[in-house]
């Protein structure tokens, strides 16, 4: 189930991170670069260097620029305005570049001769051999031969970087920048000729809502824009993930995903990014991409992945109900529960949604369920009813601006039901109604008395704490319709759904 957390930016930076800033290439930074005794000249020089690397942007392009033109939150100008200056966008060889200056991920990129080592869960990049000798020749004065790193950054490629818990279970790359040294380093065991991303399949992984709101999605928005000539370097491998979501790689890679933690053969690229980019809940923002690619680009994208595999089963599904069917009733799928949450009258519902005109299918998705079986039932549905919980992510999977989803809204549940899949719905275009229920229509309301606060105050009981809320509101709540109450949302999705078939009827003979 999702793991809600409530987090505001004011919040953090009442917490004091430290890491709340851009880091760019500033070798005089004591927290990411080893310390060094420099002589006077030598610190003279480095210094001159350093000012030359942060004016560089100004100067300078990169095909990385329309990929990472992050904004910048400046608190010495009036009003905290954001400066929509590109950071990370001129990269120049040799060179990393960490943004750590948002609140959900940290994302580093990395130019020029870099080489996997997953023995030491190392990345190393190289300096070149001409073309920066003046930087060399300084370095190497104030460095005195002790050592031959210029950078070492560490960063855990997972989009929950503010959920200490959990980023405590991920694994963490090094990143290292050393001087060239032909004869220290590994020679390349497959060289590659397009882009890295590398990235964590740890986590929550295993959880529906996860595996979309901090995989996919910001692969996708971390990804797309190379049009598939890149490789992905994964972390914490899981063989079942990659067959599970096989057909959506495929449409954003060309090539086969690495087992970063096995794979002990040096991989050699001449770009890499690690770290992937989050914007909101299941949500890809227009504004943060390159040709305002959305929610709607990202589900055509789901369309593609799973069409070739189904289209023999949709053909012939679509026969039978020719079949069957004299007229088209508008299709219902009802995502049911088995245990906590689940809907207790079902059997009524079926039959209410039946009497109104509904064409009823009742699904009960497993772990091991294809996920293009359940994407055939609900790209064909006009309509789906669910109780919040990890499978209403399958929301992704109806049609954009023809298709209704209703979600029973459990007591205390309402904040999180809206933000992670009620505002989603409407961000990809699907008429969204939320069904609050009420004391009587939950089973804790047969546990408690009727002024207990677990039925009358429940925001002080969700101040207690997630363990709380899960405890009491997700593992011991079940629901039994108004169904007097619940009907009339029933009615206003088929109204809404023959509303647009009629529509779309018509259509044709207007043109």
């Amino acid at each position: 189930m999702v793991h809600h957390q409530r987090y505001t930016y004011n919040q953090l930076k009442k917490g004091g991170d430290e890491e709340a800033g851009t880091l760019v290439l500033v070798w005089t930074n004591p927290v990411y670069y080893r310390r060094r005794k420099p002589k006077l000249f030598s610190f003279l020089l480095l210094s001159l260097l350093s000012c030359a690397f942060i004016l560089a942007p100004t100067f300078s392009s990169s095909p990385f620029y329309h990929l990472y033109s992050f904004g910048v939150q400046n608190d010495g100008f009036s009003g905290n305005m954001v400066i929509n200056a590109p950071l990370c966008s001129s990269i120049s060889n040799g060179t990393i570049c960490c943004d750590r200056s948002h609140f959900r991920f940290d994302i580093c990129l990395m130019r020029g001769d870099i080489r996997t080592h997953s023995p030491t869960s190392s990345v190393f990049l190289y300096s070149p051999e001409n073309g920066d000798g003046f930087a060399n020749s300084v370095l190497s004065m104030a460095d005195d031969g002790e050592d031959d790193e210029l950078q070492h950054e560490k960063i855990k490629p997972y989009t929950r970087k503010w959920e200490t818990s959990v980023m405590d279970t991920i694994d963490e790359l090094d990143l290292i920048s050393k001087r060239r040294n032909p004869g220290a380093h590994q020679p390349c065991d497959v060289i590659h000729d397009v882009p890295a991303v590398m990235f964590s399949t740890g986590g929550y992984t295993g959880n529906v809502y996860h595996e979309f709101n901090d995989g996919i999605i910001p692969l996708y928005i971390t990804s797309e824009q190379f049009n598939k000539k890149v490789v992905f370097l994964i972390l914490e491998y899981h063989s079942w993930w990659v067959m599970k979501y096989g057909d959506i790689l495929s449409r954003l890679s060309d090539y086969p995903p690495i087992n970063f933690n096995e794979d002990n053969r040096t991989h050699c690229f001449t770009e890499a990014i690690t770290g992937l980019r989050i914007h909101d809940e299941l949500t890809v923002d227009p504004s943060l991409m390159e040709n305002n690619k959305s929610m709607v680009d990202f589900r055509n994208l789901i369309d593609q992945a799973y069409w070739p595999r189904i289209k023999g089963l949709v053909q012939r599904g679509q026969a039978q109900e020719k079949m069957q069917n004299q007229g088209r009733r508008p299709k219902l799928v009802i995502l049911s529960r088995n245990g906590s949450r689940a809907i207790t009258n079902e059997n009524v519902l079926v039959r209410r949604a039946e009497e109104i005109g509904f064409r009823v299918r009742v699904l009960r998705p497993q772990p091991t369920t294809e996920l293009a079986k359940i994407y055939m039932e609900l790209n064909s549905s006009d309509a789906m009813i669910g109780v919040h919980g990890a499978a209403m992510t399958h929301l992704l999977f109806m049609r954009p601006r023809c298709s209704v989803f209703i979600q029973v809204i459990p007591l205390g549940t309402d904040w999180a039901a809206e933000t992670y899949y009620g505002e989603p719905a409407k961000k990809l275009g699907l008429k969204y109604i939320g069904y609050k229920i009420s004391p009587k229509e939950s089973s804790l309301f047969d546990e408690y008395e009727k002024d207990d606060p677990v039925l009358t105050d429940l925001s002080s009981l969700n101040q207690k704490g997630w363990e709380f809320t899960k405890k009491i509101y997700l593992q011991r709540q079940t629901v039994k319709l108004d169904m007097p109450r619940f009907r009339k949302r029933l009615l206003r999705a088929y109204d809404h759904i023959t509303r647009i078939h009629r529509n779309a009827h018509l259509q044709p003979q207007l043109q």
